[in-house]
C-alpha cells in the first residue's frame, strides 16, 4: 500500500516537507484543531512526545478547520496558541483537509490504511489519530475520544 515516507507535509511557513526525513521513526499523526473539545488533547500529545521522543517518537499535528470551524486561525496564530497553552513543541504542519476533494495525499493514504469504525474511510472529527511504525506502515487508527495516554502501551510496542 506503500510507505507514509512516501508522501510530504506542508510547513507552518508554507515549505514542502518530505516525510522521509522521519524514516526510521514512530509517528503519530493527528488532525488538530484549537477551539474544539478535544483541544486539552495537547497536552497529553506533548507528555508522550517528551517521555518518548528519545526512544524515536514524533508526534505529527495537521490542524484541520473542516469540522465545525474549530481552528480558524493562521498557522501561526495556531502554532502560537498552542505553545502558549499547552507547551506543544512538536511538529505543527500547515492547515490542511482530511476529508472531501481537498483531501492531502497523505491523508488519502492514512485513511485507506486505517478505516475507521464500519470501515469508513472518513475523518469523523478533530484529534482523530494514526500510528505509524517505523518502516512508515499505518499501525492503527485512533478515535477522537481515545487520550493520548491510552495510546502508550501501543507506542511502546513499536518503540
Amino acid at each position: 500500500m506503500g510507505s507514509v515516507f512516501d508522501f510530504s507535509a506542508t510547513s507552518r511557513g508554507g515549505d514542502d516537507l518530505p516525510l522521509e526525513q522521519y524514516r526510521g521513526k514512530v509517528l503519530l499523526i493527528v488532525n488538530t484543531a484549537s477551539k474544539c473539545g478535544f483541544t486539552p488533547q495537547f497536552a497529553g500529545l506533548e507528555e508522550l512526545y517528551e517521555k518518548y521522543r528519545d526512544s524515536g517518537l514524533e508526534v505529527l499535528g495537521f490542524p484541520c478547520n473542516q469540522f465545525g470551524a474549530q481552528d480558524p486561525g493562521s498557522n501561526e496564530e495556531i502554532q502560537e496558541f498552542c505553545q502558549l497553552n499547552y507547551g506543544v513543541s512538536f511538529p505543527m504542519m500547515g492547515k490542511i483537509e482530511v476529508n472531501g476533494s481537498g483531501t492531502t495525499p497523505l491523508y488519502k493514504h492514512l485513511k485507506k490504511s486505517a478505516k475507521g469504525l464500519a470501515g469508513s474511510e472518513r475523518i469523523k472529527w478533530n484529534f482523530t489519530k494514526f500510528l505509524v511504525n517505523r518502516e512508515g506502515e499505518v499501525v492503527k487508527r485512533y478515535a477522537p475520544q481515545t487520550k493520548p495516554s491510552q495510546l502508550e502501551a501501543d507506542i511502546e510496542a513499536l518503540l
